[in-house]
């Protein structure tokens, strides 16, 4: 990928979107207070259409691009958050362009109800990954069980998962992925928000 190409970071955007679960990633990623290289990134929602969605917290978000216009050479990550959607055809044309970026190596992150989607799919299969429990993916008929972890999230190559509950330690393995902290002020940023231990927050204000 260019240097240019590496630059936007694809947040998947559909109805019964579960708000919480990427907010902590983005949030992060958008705000260039304590990065690397600050402004390195931005955040683009993308959506099967532009017609507007509506989350599970009652939000209605316009997608900035379509799936259509989706490619892995031009996407530094595609987040998939949780969502209602996964088992349904609505949800396939998300897989279909996770599987092209995973084929790529460009990451993607997935969390909750999404990792679901990937599970169905074959994608958690020869990766370590987790999700929400174990029996949830089972109910699914996935093949993936020698691989499953049962931790808050997991990374595996360009893979990210993570469970429903721990969108904090979700957001932890993306900002590492994409290295947009030193790792020593991603350690104050976890101690922070993660461990609920002020004394990170000193430690984000000496930066």
């Amino acid at each position: 990928m260019t240097e240019n190409s590496a630059t936007t970071v694809h947040v998947a955007v559909y109805d019964t979107y579960a708000d919480w679960e990427a907010g902590f990633a983005t949030a992060a990623i958008n705000r260039p207070d304590w990065q690397r290289k600050p402004g390195r990134y931005v955040v683009r929602t993308v959506g099967a259409s532009l017609d507007p969605i509506r989350t599970t917290g009652g939000m209605r978000v316009l997608p900035d691009v379509t799936l259509d216009e989706l490619t892995p050479a031009e996407s530094a990550m595609l987040i998939l958050p949780g969502n209602d959607l996964f088992p349904t055809p609505a949800y396939q044309p998300f897989v279909a362009r996770a599987r092209e970026f995973l084929a790529a190596d460009v990451p993607v992150a997935a969390i909750c109800g999404a990792t679901g989607g990937l599970a169905m799919a074959g994608l958690l299969d020869d990766r370590a990954h987790t999700s929400n429990a174990l029996e949830f993916l089972q109910s699914l008929g996935y093949g993936g069980a020698a691989n499953y972890r049962d931790e808050l999230a997991v990374t595996d190559g360009p893979l990210i998962t993570g469970k429903a509950q721990a969108p904090v330690e979700f957001a932890r393995e993306i900002l590492a992925k994409l290295e947009v902290y030193e790792p020593a002020v991603l350690d104050s940023w976890y101690k922070l928000y993660g461990s609920k231990d002020p004394a990170g927050f000193y430690e984000l204000m000496s930066v």
